[in-house]
């Protein structure tokens, strides 16, 4: 089981709590209900996704190649570990900036147009497949696999609070530790921000390799990514810049050029300088919706399964688990494009739902789960009750059209 799925409730419970703060000191313009549920949307399915990725790798390596072998009472260890983990992070992340194939995975975290913590759960899919590589230096130095796991899920946590606006700076910390500040940053559009503060724990791994930049005062920070992605589907966000290189690669001629593509920096494959950053010209992705609040009453209702498929998917036969896996991404992804007003998503939405009931009222066994008859029936209500106001939402659209 991914322990972060004990961790979810905490970063709602705090995600609630940083809205209520900016509600009493009217800020809420800093959120925004669409791009924050479509932040968690990929944030749950990178977890059911990650189910069927293990430190196996990890462990083979550490258990043939190893070259010592670190004890685990010793909490001076610990702490190397964790900042052994931690080095290797910066570098991660420093490639997924400076590798074309490798910031594919990475646009997601940064696609977000608002900075808040909802948008640390915007994280990669794809990247899982990817990334355990750069952890190997651990395994080969003796790391054992659980010191590993544990010290990278405190890195990986401790990420989690520095995405906020509403922590200013802090003296002598922004200058060790990663911290909203700095990590601000490294969220931005701006010219300065490109490229710019890596570090996952701490910002010490920028100053020493050259890419660490100060918040400035009084230069607005704008926040996604020069290419917006315009979209609150799931797994577009998750693919829409590999399918760029793919075509980028097919005009292409010759392999070298073809595999510069893919290796070369973003852009890297012009001689064409980034250009310059105008936040007169930026304007956020909003597209009018009137099912922002069924939206967010449905994404609800689909934690509680996303929650059972990160905790029992591993144990279920693989192509089972998968299918799950698959159902609750396509649910995501139904979700996102009525968010964004995808002219055919209410229909696409009113099988899911209608599916769902389905399978609810034929099985007591839901994906392993012996499901109580009352939690069945309530289940099926749901989904009666939502394609009852899907299709009422749509007659009262096609008279309005009619109109």
């Amino acid at each position: 089981m991914n322990p972060l799925v004990f961790a979810l409730p905490i970063f709602f419970i705090a995600i609630a709590f940083e809205v209520w703060l900016l509600h009493r000191k009217k800020k809420l313009a800093l959120y925004d209900l669409a791009d924050a549920l479509t932040s968690a949307h990929m944030g749950i399915f990178m977890l059911i996704f990650s189910v069927f990725i293990n430190v196996a790798v990890y462990t083979v390596v550490y258990d043939n190649f190893r070259l010592a072998e670190w004890p685990m009472d010793s909490i001076v260890l610990w702490v190397l570990a964790l900042l052994f983990y931690d080095f290797c992070y910066y570098w991660v992340h420093r490639l997924g900036h400076e590798v074309s194939f490798l910031w594919a995975s990475h646009i997601v975290h940064h696609s977000s147009e608002y900075y808040n913590l909802s948008t640390a759960l915007r994280q990669t899919a794809s990247g899982k497949a990817v990334v355990w590589i750069f952890y190997l230096p651990m395994a080969l130095m003796g790391v054992p696999p659980k010191m590993f796991v544990i010290v990278g899920l405190i890195d990986l946590l401790y990420q989690f609070w520095v995405h906020t606006e509403l922590v200013g700076r802090m003296g002598w910390f922004d200058r060790v530790f990663v911290s909203p500040s700095n990590h601000r940053v490294h969220h931005g559009q701006n010219d300065y921000c490109i490229d710019k503060n890596y570090g996952g724990l701490l910002v010490i791994w920028d100053r020493m390799f050259g890419t660490f930049a100060e918040e400035r005062v009084g230069e607005k920070i704008t926040y996604g990514v020069r290419k917006p992605l315009q979209s609150y589907n799931i797994l577009w966000g998750n693919l829409h810049y590999y399918v760029d290189l793919w075509k980028l690669a097919g005009q292409t001629k010759g392999w070298r050029a073809k595999l510069g593509v893919w290796m070369a920096p973003p852009g890297g494959w012009t001689d064409q300088p980034i250009e310059h950053f105008d936040e007169k010209n930026f304007t956020r992705f909003a597209p009018s919706s009137t099912l922002r609040g069924y939206a967010a009453a449905q994404s609800a209702v689909l934690l509680i399964f996303a929650v059972h498929c990160i905790a029992g998917a591993g144990n279920l036969p693989l192509a089972q688990g998968l299918g799950y896996g698959v159902l609750l991404g396509l649910s995501y992804m139904s979700i996102g494009l009525m968010l964004q007003g995808t002219s055919w998503a209410r229909s696409l939405e009113l099988v899911r739902v209608l599916g769902m009931g389905a399978g609810l009222a034929a099985s007591a066994n839901w994906f392993g789960f012996d499901m109580p008859m009352a939690a069945r029936a309530a289940g099926v209500l749901w989904a009666l009750t939502s394609a009852f106001f899907l299709m009422r939402q749509g007659k009262q659209t096609s008279m309005g059209v009619a109109a």
